[in-house]
């Protein structure tokens, strides 16, 4: 964990990524309605130096899932079931911060829009992500 995340709610450790880790995702702020969160663009590019757009979405799904599992959570976990992402500028250095608010928090389906701005707050990216409320997956043990 990085020391933004300290003042995050216990339970997020149990549903911090190795995914998330590997990109640099620094959570900022928890609720149902809203989750802001960071990456680094350095490590995130693609060959030429611009962040990538597969990084965009894995911002915009991590922060939108992170989101639902915080307004289902003890009970069930939310897993990404759609991702639409609008690609509007490129970026070369700094961070990229993304900000998930909810649309619909449903007992099932759960939608986030999702904002990614650069460091001067120019908009990158725009994502609607839409999670499914399940139960845990029991661990699978074989003889």
């Amino acid at each position: 964990m990085t020391d933004r995340d300290t003042d995050l709610p216990d339970w997020y450790v149990e549903v911090r990524s190795e995914l998330d880790r590997r990109m640099g995702l620094e959570v900022l702020e928890l609720t149902p309605q809203r989750v802001v969160g960071r990456m680094p663009v350095s490590g995130n590019t693609q060959p030429y130096g611009l962040w990538h757009g597969g990084a965009s979405c894995v911002l915009a799904e991590s922060l939108a899932s992170i989101g639902a599992v915080a307004a289902v959570r003890p009970d069930r976990v939310a897993v990404g079931v759609d991702i639409n992402a609008t690609h509007h500028r490129s970026v070369t250095s700094g961070w990229v911060t993304g900000t998930a608010t909810a649309l619909r928090l449903g007992k099932s389906v759960l939608s986030y829009d999702v904002s990614l701005v650069d460091d001067t707050g120019a908009r990158i990216c725009t994502a609607r992500v839409t999670c499914q409320a399940v139960s845990p997956r029991r661990p699978n043990i074989s003889n």
